[in-house]
């Protein structure tokens, strides 16, 4: 789209609707909601519509002035960052709460920016908005609007008085159907592994929170970058650890948007920490990424500084530990300093590559009788199995349907030798390549041939000279 789209950001103290608002506004739930103060650390970006305009909203952490919380000076960092690519400014405050000393700071601070601003009163359901926003004149910033995000009340009117006077861009008349989208590409990984860290590194600037507190990412942050010219969107996703130290709702519902983020992704990229053990809970996760057949890529994170000996251990341990992603690629990477990335680029278009791609009917058979002819299927009571003609059934993972008879019958051992075989001749990078097996009916089951007159007294004089002898 040639015209840039105008942007709207929502600021506040915690817990005043934000990320509701945002979820309203884009129609997702993309921005994590809870009734709890400071649950949204990074700036959230969306695209938006209202009546046939386009526009981005940006759901940003609570601003508290008075904290000496460490991560909350991070997120009203990421909040400042997000005000200055602004159009306009939604003030949200809460009906309920009244003006408070910090909705003044917050308000002062707001006016010295010198961007237009609007005062949004939320939490207004059952209340008259004139007196719902009485309360918040004395902060100075013109007549407050007074809504539910949560219900939708008095939404449309705020829109139409926002963006009035902000640039139009319509909606496409109908979507592309050609158009290639961007490439989703998932980071995942125990707590302070280094993901926001490889996400700030590979787009250029401190777009997330990185810090060394374990846990600091809650929700799913999805970045827009380009890369070789094509366009991708990194999802970076909270921390998984083990089910068993889950305790607070909002990391269950972390993870919760970490399977999602899996289940959008073309390539799912899994941060290992080198400078850790690698632990049964890398495994878990792993083993759910091949389970839900996304590609994948394993990145050993922190491997700067390493002597050759641990980098050595290292390399055993991820063998040792992870032989069911023997098909996965490993890079070796630094995401503070910037080492490996590119080989982690290429070979994350690669895995794209591989889990799109169409395999011609007529090629996928060939290799089928190719591995048929080196290595036969073993014969089952004295029966041989056989693999007739195979085709693709589906991509993203790719999927190969095989027909035969008996395919029921195959072992384990042989499907794998397969699936090695259909990887290695289309050379599929990172993809758990899926087989399906199709046994034929036959057709003369159940039927019996109806005698004629002649065979049937034939049958009785062969009967006859039987019993006679």
């Amino acid at each position: 789209m040639a015209s840039r789209l105008p942007t709207l950001v929502l600021v506040g103290r915690p817990n005043v609707g934000k990320s509701t608002l945002y979820n309203r506004l884009t129609g997702t739930r993309d921005a994590l909601v809870a009734d709890l103060p400071g649950l949204t650390r990074d700036r959230q970006y969306g695209t938006a519509s209202f009546e046939r305009r386009l526009f981005v909203v940006v759901d940003t952490g609570g601003l508290m002035p008075e904290s000496k919380d460490p991560l909350a000076a991070l997120a009203e960092d990421q909040a400042r960052l997000a005000l200055d690519e602004a159009d306009r400014i939604l003030l949200m405050v809460d009906s309920r709460a009244g003006a408070t000393p910090d909705d003044a700071a917050i308000a002062r601070f707001l006016r010295r920016l010198g961007k237009p601003i609007t005062l949004v009163v939320n939490k207004a359901e059952g209340q008259d908005r004139t007196l719902a926003g009485a309360d918040f004149h004395s902060l100075g910033l013109g007549e407050p609007m007074a809504i539910s995000a949560e219900h939708g009340q008095g939404v449309g009117s705020m829109l139409r008085e926002v963006l009035q006077d902000l640039p139009v861009v319509a909606e496409p008349e109908e979507e592309d159907e050609d158009a290639e989208g961007p490439v989703r590409v998932a980071i995942v990984g125990r707590p302070n592994v280094g993901k926001s860290t490889l996400v700030n590194r590979l787009i250029g600037e401190e777009r997330l929170l990185a810090s060394d507190v374990a846990g600091t990412t809650r929700d799913a942050i999805t970045v827009a970058f380009d890369y070789d010219g094509r366009p991708f969107e990194l999802i970076d996703t909270a921390g998984v650890r083990r089910r068993a130290r889950v305790s607070e709702v909002v990391e269950k519902f972390s993870i919760v948007k970490t399977l999602q983020a899996i289940e959008r992704a073309h390539v799912v990229i899994a941060v290992i920490d080198a400078q850790n053990d690698i632990g049964e809970q890398d495994a878990r996760l792993l083993g759910l990424v091949a389970h839900r057949g996304r590609a994948l890529v394993l990145a050993v994170n922190k491997w700067d500084g390493l002597s050759p000996d641990t980098r050595e251990q290292v390399r055993y341990q991820v063998d040792l530990k992870m032989p069911f992603t023997d098909y996965a690629p490993i890079c070796y990477i630094s995401a503070r300093h910037g080492s490996g990335l590119g080989e982690l680029m290429q070979t994350v278009q690669a895995a794209y590559e591989s889990t799109t791609r169409e395999l011609p009917t007529g090629e996928v058979t060939r290799v089928l009788e190719q591995a048929v002819a080196l290595h036969p299927p073993p014969a089952v009571l004295g029966r041989r199995i056989k693999l007739r003609y195979a085709h693709q059934g589906g991509r993203n993972p790719p999927r190969i349907v095989i027909h035969g008879n008996q395919t029921d019958k195959l072992p384990g051992s042989y499907k794998r030798y397969l699936a090695n075989r259909f990887r290695e001749a289309f050379k599929l990078v990172g993809v758990p390549l899926l087989l399906s097996f199709k046994t034929g009916d036959n057709p003369f089951k159940g039927r019996r041939n109806e005698l004629t007159g002649r065979q049937i007294k034939k049958k009785r004089r062969l009967m006859a000279r039987v019993k006679s002898r």
